[in-house]
């Protein structure tokens, strides 16, 4: 019998999981180990929450989670409770599976300010993230500057424009809604180093900023290229700039709430004392490889917020090998340290955070194949059984897949039909849940 552990359950896990179950079969047990109680990572609190046709594919990991040589140890955090050297002793192979949930950087002078915030905090926040469940935004002023020009960006700018009714249907944590309604944001400048064909937003993201309440896009006719330009764009890029072109032919009209684009800036630094109270950025131009380059003229916006969505970084783990650069582990083509070591890494933490969540589904087949080309042998370990007794011992309540859907039914009751769910945000809730629910 094959052991292997996947460090991590959100896509890139449930993927590797599923891969296995089809690559070996009746000979494999795959364990998902999560230092949070509750599955599916960025599903659950990185996906929008009013974006819920996306967390639907769920569905697709239950009935992973529901196969008998699956088994989920939620609570489990490696590097803490258990190292990479144990798993490697336990497991015939470990799969680092953990995504990128950490914020890139944002290396400019006043990062450090109250006020800024990562996207993967602010996102994590308003998704109920026991991460960032005490974040408490500055939202008491009238201008917050998004960082970035990606759907990340979008939604960030979006969840900050809707009305508390505009939540209805979605499962945004509850903690939120107060503040996020009370707040005074009237204007969300959207800063972009490059231009119009140069973003990373989708055309169904673009599309849903024309249809808020109380807000309303608005680009300068001055940033878009000439629209011959476009034809050499693909076609969902085309699509993405035909939106923006709406948007800067449209009036804002009576609505309260600006989402201005402000394509050609780059920030440089972040000015206050104590806290955030402007942006300073230098206007751009593309060189001759399309890439921005300063002009030497700055302008400061006044803001009370940044929300910095520049990308994000795997979390280092002791005894793995780390691309500080790229962000994720040191690898090839899925391998850590080489055939036969036993280790490998799927999804965002192989490749860094690029891609969408189905990518990572020939990811995961991809270790399936080199963990049968490595071990075609399994090597008699123990697997999830000596995990079990190992932790025991340190005094770890492991969560399983019974004890999380007593945890998803108590965020069902507690909703009472009004969302999908209302999510704990704290970890001893969790746990509490984990215990309290009949199945």
């Amino acid at each position: 019998m094959r052991h292997v552990a996947v460090i991590g359950s959100g896509p890139a896990g449930f993927y590797t999981a599923e891969a296995c179950l089809r690559t070996f079969g009746n000979d494999v047990r795959v364990d998902l180990i999560d230092r949070l109680p509750v599955p599916y990572g960025l599903i659950r609190s990185g996906v929008a929450p009013d974006h819920q046709s996306i967390k639907a594919v769920t569905h697709r990991y239950e009935g992973v989670a529901a196969a008998q040589p699956v088994r989920f140890f939620g609570n489990v955090m490696v590097g803490r409770d258990v190292s990479i050297g144990e798993l490697h002793d336990l497991y015939d192979a470990v799969v680092i599976a953990t995504g990128a949930p950490a914020d890139r950087p944002l290396s400019i002078p006043g990062a450090d300010l109250s006020g800024v915030i990562g996207s993967a905090a602010f996102v994590g926040w308003y998704n109920g993230h026991p991460d960032h469940a005490d974040l408490a935004p500055p939202l008491d002023g009238e201008t917050v500057a998004v960082i970035g020009n990606g759907n990340v960006a979008l939604d960030v700018a979006r969840i900050l424009a809707k009305t508390p009714e505009e939540f209805e249907g979605s499962d945004i944590a509850r903690h939120a809604l107060g503040p996020l309604a009370n707040a005074r944001t009237r204007r969300v400048e959207i800063l972009g180093r490059r231009g119009p064909h140069q973003i990373a937003m989708t055309p169904k993201e673009l599309g849903e900023l024309d249809h808020l309440s109380r807000a309303a896009p608005h680009v300068a006719l001055a940033d878009l290229p000439p629209p011959a330009d476009d034809a050499a764009l693909e076609p969902g890029q085309r699509k993405s700039v035909t939106l923006l072109r709406g948007f800067a032919g449209e009036s804002v009209g009576d609505k309260p709430v600006v989402i201005d684009f402000r394509f050609f800036t780059a920030p440089v630094a972040i000015l206050g004392e104590g806290r955030v109270e402007a942006i300073r950025v230098e206007h751009t131009r593309l060189d001759a490889e399309g890439h921005a380059a300063g002009t030497g003229e700055t302008e400061d916006i006044p803001c009370s917020m940044v929300v910095s969505c520049i990308g994000y970084r795997s979390i280092t783990i002791a005894g793995l090998d780390y691309d500080e650069g790229l962000g994720r582990f040191t690898n090839e083509n899925g391998r850590i340290g080489g055939a036969g070591s036993g280790l490998y890494c799927a999804g965002w933490a192989r490749r860094g955070p690029t891609g969408t969540i189905g990518t990572n589904r020939p990811d995961g087949f991809q270790i399936a194949e080199e963990i049968a080309a490595d071990l075609p042998v399994p090597a008699g370990k123990a697997g999830g059984d000596g995990l079990t007794t190992l932790l025991a011992a340190r005094g770890v309540e492991a969560v399983s897949f019974a004890d999380w859907r007593r945890i998803e039914a108590a965020e069902n009751a507690r909703a009472r039909g009004a969302a999908p769910r209302e999510k704990f945000v704290r970890l001893a809730e969790m746990i509490e849940a984990s215990h309290n629910m009949q199945d």
